[in-house]
C-alpha cells in the first residue's frame, strides 16, 4: 500500500468518514464500521479525496475521456472533485452529471443534472462505498431505463469486501450482473490492518477489542480477497 493510500485512510479516520461502533448499513446488516464520505466537509479534505479518485481513474481507466456520474446525494460532491482533480492533476477534461432524488417538472426539468448522458456515452460511476450493492443497482436501473449510455466502470472509496445477495462478494456480483469493472481506492482489510493499534493524531481508532469485533463480523459477511 503506497503512502497516498495510507494518508487517505488517516483522512477517513480523522474526519469521521469511517466510524467504528454499532451501525445499520443500507443492506440492513448490523456492522461495527460505517463509511460516510459526507463527513468530509473542508476544502483540503475534498482536495485530497478528488486526487485519490482521480488517481484510481487514471490507474485503471487511463486518460480516456468518460462521462462521470455521481449518485445523489454524496456522489454529487465526489463526482465534482474527481473531475476537477482529473483536470488539474492529469489534464483530463471529463464531463459530469448526477441525478435528482425526485424528477423536476419545471425549468429544465428531468432527473439528470449536468451533461445528459447520450446513448453512445461510456460512463464511470463515482460512489463512496458498496455494501450489498443496493444503491448501485438503483443507479444502473436509472441509466438503463432512460437508455443513457453504457456504464463501463465504478470507482469507490472503500471496498467493504462483503458478500452480496449470495456467497460471492457484492462487487463481483455487480461486475457479473452489469458487465462493469469496480475499482476501490482501498479495501476495508487494508484500512483495519493499518489502523489497528496505530496512534494517529494522539488517538487509536481500532484497539484490540474493536479489532476482534471486526474480525467476527467479517467471518459472517466477509469474503476472501479473490472472491
Amino acid at each position: 500500500m503506497n503512502e497516498d493510500r495510507k494518508r487517505f485512510i488517516e483522512l477517513l479516520a480523522e474526519s469521521g468518514a469511517v466510524q467504528f461502533g454499532d451501525f445499520t448499513a443500507k443492506s440492513g446488516r448490523q456492522t461495527p464500521y460505517f463509511i460516510n464520505t459526507g463527513k468530509l466537509m473542508y476544502g483540503d479534505q475534498m482536495d485530497m479525496v478528488g486526487k485519490m479518485y482521480a488517481q484510481a481513474y487514471t490507474e485503471n481507466i487511463g486518460k480516456e475521456n468518460r462521462l462521470l456520474f455521481g449518485p445523489a446525494y454524496k456522489g454529487i460532491t465526489l463526482v465534482a472533485v474527481t473531475a476537477a482533480a482529473l483536470y488539474s492533476q492529469y489534464g483530463v477534461r471529463v464531463p459530469v452529471c448526477f441525478n435528482r432524488k425526485e424528477k423536476k417538472d419545471h425549468g429544465e426539468g428531468g432527473v439528470i443534472v449536468g451533461k445528459i448522458p447520450e446513448k453512445d456515452d461510456r460512463i464511470v460511476i463515482v460512489e463512496d462505498v458498496i455494501t450489498a450493492g443496493t444503491a448501485i443497482r438503483e443507479s444502473m436501473e436509472l441509466l438503463k431505463n432512460a437508455d443513457m449510455g453504457t456504464v463501463e466502470a465504478i470507482i469507490i472509496a472503500v471496498d467493504r469486501m462483503e458478500k452480496g445477495k449470495g456467497e460471492e462478494s457484492a462487487l463481483k456480483e455487480l461486475e457479473q450482473e452489469f458487465g462493469v469493472k469496480i475499482y476501490p481506492i482501498v479495501t476495508i482489510r487494508e484500512m483495519i490492518s493499518y489502523l489497528h493499534n496505530r496512534e494517529i493524531g494522539g488517538k487509536v481508532y481500532i484497539d484490540d477489542a474493536l479489532y476482534a469485533r471486526v474480525l467476527e463480523y467479517q467471518k459472517i459477511y466477509g469474503v476472501n480477497s479473490g472472491d
